[in-house]
């Protein structure tokens, strides 16, 4: 067993503490209940994994609750997580900032949830592509693309857990 990265830190807190933590990765409760059961991990790569597997095996319900704890792109949050990934926003211009309000109230409410990306290294630009290209998708498609966005977040915000 590992005493050192992500496995080590999960595997050392208390079930409390580690839902906590876990819950700052991925708001879906069953997500978290899956991966507090999936302890003790023998290292790094099989919590990346687990998570990665227990997120595809959750509900269309679970993934709108991971959606909804998330900010809206361009709006600033208590979150340091969310602000460090939105980074990218923090120089756009006023036409950029705009359009991305108006992108996000018309994805929502085509879609009814938060446009969701992994924004760490994208420009407020191509988060504006994005948005604007994904918000013509059907419906189901849409989902699933959230839902894959959803996943790089976790594992973005997993490595990061023992940096915090």
């Amino acid at each position: 067993m590992t005493s050192t990265g992500v496995a080590g830190y999960l595997n050392s807190l208390p079930d409390d503490a580690a839902r906590a933590a876990l819950a700052r990765c991925c708001a879906a409760r069953r997500w978290v209940d899956a991966m507090i059961a999936a302890r003790p991990f023998g290292g790094d790569a099989e919590v990346l994994a687990a998570a990665e597997r227990c997120w595809w095996e959750l509900e269309q319900a679970d993934w709108l609750e991971a959606f909804a704890r998330h900010p809206r792109i361009g709006e600033r949050s208590g979150d340091p997580w969310a602000q460090r990934e939105q980074a990218g926003v923090d120089g756009a211009g006023e036409k950029t900032r705009a359009a991305l309000a108006r992108g996000n109230r018309d994805y929502e409410r085509r879609f009814g949830y938060v446009f969701l990306i992994s924004a760490a290294g994208k420009s407020a630009d191509e988060m504006l592509a994005a948005l604007e290209s994904r918000v013509a998708n059907a419906p189901g498609v849409e989902l699933r693309i959230a839902a894959d966005e959803q996943a790089k977040i976790t594992r973005l915000r997993l490595e990061n857990l023992v940096a915090s």
